[in-house]
């Protein structure tokens, strides 16, 4: 069976949300990224938001613990209010490591006083779960 693994810096509560409505599908107990993965793991669900234009520091220094031989896949995803997507950022530093991420992502709104608010809502909520779904049974 796959070990797999879920990190994720929530600024504002919108990712905690995420990761607490998958952690059943994923078989995983969400972590903030200040707990450092100390077994390899099949796939790790890595989410962030953007503050400012930029995914949280603590995410890129979780980002360079990681190894080729600890993580065999990430999968990416996150929440926004301005910009596209926290995706990209993650992807980049990711990838400089030699680290093996997945082409499917997610992204979804994530409120910022009255831009996007109520986000993520359940419609995203239960788009996520189907993400998620689809990732794991790849």
């Amino acid at each position: 069976m796959a070990k797999n693994a879920i990190r994720y810096y929530s600024k504002f509560g919108h990712t905690k949300k995420m990761v607490e409505a998958v952690k059943d599908i994923v078989g995983a107990e969400p972590q903030l990224v200040s707990v450092p993965l100390l077994e390899p793991v099949d796939t790790l669900f890595l989410g962030a938001g953007v503050f400012l234009g930029k995914v949280n520091g603590s995410v890129m220094d979780f980002i360079q613990s990681l190894t080729p031989d600890k993580v065999k896949r990430v999968v990416c995803f996150g929440s926004c209010a301005i910009i596209k997507s926290p995706v990209p950022q993650m992807r980049q530093a990711l990838q400089a490591k030699g680290i093996a991420v997945s082409d499917k992502e997610f992204t979804c709104s994530g409120s910022m006083g009255p831009v996007k608010a109520g986000h993520p809502n359940d419609a995203d909520i239960k788009a996520f779960k189907e993400f998620v779904r689809t990732v794991l049974d790849q």
